[in-house]
């Protein structure tokens, strides 16, 4: 169900439905319900969108839901596959994997307010795209999961092993990674990862509290201090080997088909 009005419709996306409201960006995932995978045609959108934001001054927040049942319920896996059978060298595979650590880096170096809004499962990729926004509000229908251990896969999508770590903490992220538990909207919140919890029907007016506040601000302040924010979360992580963990995952993909049997 399409929760957000189509107020003026931004064109030149395929994958995503993208609608402005003043100063808010409302982007759409799955806008048909029909996909909540983050494929690379999803990526490739957010990644020209966030671009575009550079000539954009006028925006000061973007808001990141979607359309279908859940938020995202992870990477589109059957694309490694497919890039891999193409070149089996895993060179493709991880010019794939490296759109997805630009495209969480661009969110956290938007000069706009960015706000992931959760409802549903909200699963692996789809969870490294939500903790690179600077806010998170959550449906309290959330369910959410590190699936990767249980795939025989590192938790490497987008680089957001350390981001995760600083948001809610070494410990609590080390159990859930390794045991890939699932964990509800609460459990999200009192560790970090969720902001605020609000009943499904009313998560659109929660957030709306945030955009309304960030359209009487300075603009010049409310920049600034993302900028600053940014920059001090980024010293915090200064042993950060992200850049390696699109090289990480596909070899780990690619050894893991050299190992299958033919046929």
């Amino acid at each position: 169900m399409n929760h957000i009005p189509a107020l003026s419709p931004v064109t030149g996306f395929k994958a995503v439905d993208v609608t402005q409201d003043g100063p808010v960006l409302h982007v759409l995932l799955d806008p048909h319900g029909t996909d909540p995978t983050l494929g690379t045609a999803v990526v490739d959108d957010l990644l020209a969108l966030l671009d575009g934001l550079h000539d954009r001054p006028d925006v000061r927040a973007l808001v990141l839901s979607s359309a279908g049942d859940d938020f995202c319920s992870g990477a589109d896996r059957t694309e490694y596959q497919a890039a891999l059978a193409d070149d089996p060298t895993d060179a493709g595979l991880r010019r794939l994997l490296d759109k997805a650590q630009r495209l969480c880096r661009a969110l956290e170096e938007c000069h706009a307010v960015t706000i992931a809004r959760l409802h549903g499962k909200v699963i692996g990729a789809g969870l490294a795209l939500a903790v690179y926004c600077d806010l998170r509000a959550g449906a309290d229908n959330c369910r959410f999961r590190m699936p990767e251990v249980g795939l025989g896969l590192p938790p490497a999508w987008g680089g957001a092993m350390g981001r995760l770590i600083q948001e809610a903490g070494g410990s609590r992220i080390r159990e859930l990674m390794l045991t890939c538990d699932v964990f509800d909207a609460p459990t999200a919140q009192r560790i970090g990862l969720l902001h605020k919890v609000a009943p499904l029907d009313q998560l659109d007016h929660a957030i709306a509290g945030w955009t309304r506040s960030f359209a009487r601000r300075s603009p010049e302040a409310l920049v600034l201090t993302k900028r600053m924010l940014t920059g001090y979360a980024r010293a915090h992580r200064t042993a950060d080997i992200a850049l390696l963990d699109s090289h990480l995952l596909s070899s780990h993909l690619g050894q893991a088909a050299a190992r299958r049997p033919a046929g």
